[in-house]
């Protein structure tokens, strides 16, 4: 009896599981909360998606009320498995009832279609299975943009704002295992202190946009989609043709300072706000991610240049615009991108695998880790020359331990291990090999730009190649350790 005893005490799971279903089920009322959003203004201009809102909105409180009365969990904290596993199930579920409208409404999705919809918003990858978004009713066009708006700062980072059981404990863990980075600065001593002003900063911006687009040439409607879109560096717009409803300098100006500030590491943005702009430009980071938006954009003016292109927008405005959106991983594009030439190809490709900064709404490798693996052969280069020599890898000042170093090339070797596979898996389902890496790159860059069979939309893909694809987005904005983890056995036991 004392061994079956102490068998089961070894494989019981250490996971407080009750507190886990208890924060899911007030963040199924949250969603249920900001799709109050789109069911409202379907309502006033009496759209026919209000019906869909109401009845997914119904499903959401009755699932959440349900949980908060049946569940009352034990007196114990967060610790680091519960917070890794609700930082991926929470992705999950919200994607789960945010498809809830697109499968209810007339757009006819499937589960497969309607789940890479939803995720696709909130990974703020702006992937879509939509072909012409005009047709789509204008509260479903809205909730697609809540949605990136939603995921872009993080609905974990939301979760530790809101709850206040993460000032004590499984805060910075959650925190941690959302945003993105090698490593994390808090703001304030409580990290929920951190996460308030994460989102009032986000906030900020977001309504800043919004007045001057609306300010601009665009309606109050698609000045409030496309500020809700353009923060989050999601992409998702409310028409098929972006750039050419919005190609106005007045817009497409600050579209790209707000994709560039989308692209700023949070932190940054604080310190930008109080003043400290000596210590925002003595960031390497943000210096390097500087540098490669000029680089890159220099090169393909000159390249506007050569072709014989003129004027001011066509040689520096279009190129910068594009540059700064590929980077961040928003994935808007310029009327004439196929017109640019082969040349810029890989100058696009290498900015959408690079990323903007840690601890931003972008997607990508991130600038910070580039830095990293950069300082770090450059020191054994050194140690090639001089091996008795000890050599320091500092960032920004600051002496990074070894174990790191370790840890980035462990997430490169992911990612591409992520890449080979998602690309073989779509090939074997009959998508054409180019296109199906150019979509895995896509999808796990969060970035939602198509090639081939998938240039207009993702409905040509096989539903069992958008759950891979959807899978692939999640890793993607987790920054892979999050979820893989999840796969290993060591994770579930005691």
């Amino acid at each position: 009896m004392g061994l079956y005893a102490a068998i089961r005490q070894k494989h019981r799971l250490n996971l407080n599981v009750k507190e886990l279903v208890r924060i899911i089920g007030y963040l199924v009322m949250v969603e249920a909360t900001f799709m109050l959003i789109p069911f409202i203004y379907s309502l006033l201009t009496s759209s026919s998606d209000a019906m869909s809102f109401g009845v997914s909105i119904g499903i959401c409180v009755i699932v959440g009320t349900a949980i908060l009365l049946s569940v009352h969990p034990r007196e114990r904290g967060f610790g680091k498995r519960d917070s890794v596993l609700l930082t991926t199930l929470v992705w999950v579920i919200f994607s789960l009832f945010g498809m809830l409208p697109f499968i209810i409404s007339d757009m006819n999705l499937n589960f497969a279609e309607a789940f890479f919809e939803a995720i696709s918003g909130f990974t703020t990858t702006g992937a879509s299975v939509v072909e012409n978004v005009e047709d789509v009713p204008r509260g479903i066009q809205l909730w697609r943009c809540v949605m990136q708006w939603l995921g872009g700062i993080g609905i974990i980072i939301f979760t530790v704002a809101l709850l206040p059981i993460f000032n004590s404990s499984g805060g910075m863990q959650l925190f941690n295992a959302e945003v993105t980075g090698v490593t994390h600065d808090k703001l304030l001593p409580r990290i929920s202190q951190t996460a308030k002003r994460f989102w009032v900063i986000y906030c900020v911006l977001t309504i800043v946009l919004g007045a001057i687009l609306w300010l601009g040439p665009l309606p109050a409607y698609e000045a409030v989609c496309q500020s809700l879109s353009t923060v989050s560096t999601g992409g998702f717009t409310t028409c098929t043709d972006a750039t050419g409803a919005w190609s106005s300098m007045s817009v497409r100006i600050p579209i790209i300072i707000f994709m560039f500030l989308g692209g700023v590491n949070f932190v940054l943005i604080y310190r930008a706000s109080l003043g400290q702009m000596r210590k925002v430009w003595s960031d390497i980071n943000f210096r390097s991610y500087v540098v490669a938006i000029a680089l890159a954009t220099l090169f393909i003016m000159s390249v506007m240049l050569a072709g014989g292109e003129r004027g001011f927008e066509a040689v520096v405005v279009e190129p910068l615009f594009q540059v700064v959106s590929m980077i961040t991983s928003t994935g808007y594009t310029v009327d004439n991108l196929s017109t640019w030439g082969e040349v810029v190809v890989p100058v696009l490709l290498l900015l959408m695998m690079m990323g903007a900064c840690a601890g931003s709404t972008s997607g990508g490798f991130k600038i910070d880790r580039i830095v990293f693996m950069c300082k770090n052969a450059r020191n054994e280069f050194k140690k090639i020359i001089h091996p008795n020599r000890y050599y320091p890898l500092t960032v920004n000042g600051m002496v990074k331990p070894p174990e790191l170093v370790n840890k980035v090339a462990a997430f490169f070797l992911f990612y591409v291990m992520i890449l080979a596979l998602g690309g073989m898996a779509l090939a074997l389902m009959g998508v054409p090999l180019k296109d199906a890496y150019f979509s895995t790159i896509s999808c796990i860059g969060n970035i939602g730009l198509g090639m081939g069979v998938t240039e207009q939309s993702y409905a040509a893909v096989p539903d069992a190649g958008k759950m891979v694809l959807s899978f692939v987005m999640l890793v993607g904005r987790l920054e892979i350790f999050t979820v893989i983890v999840l796969f290993s056995r060591h994770f579930w036991r005691r």
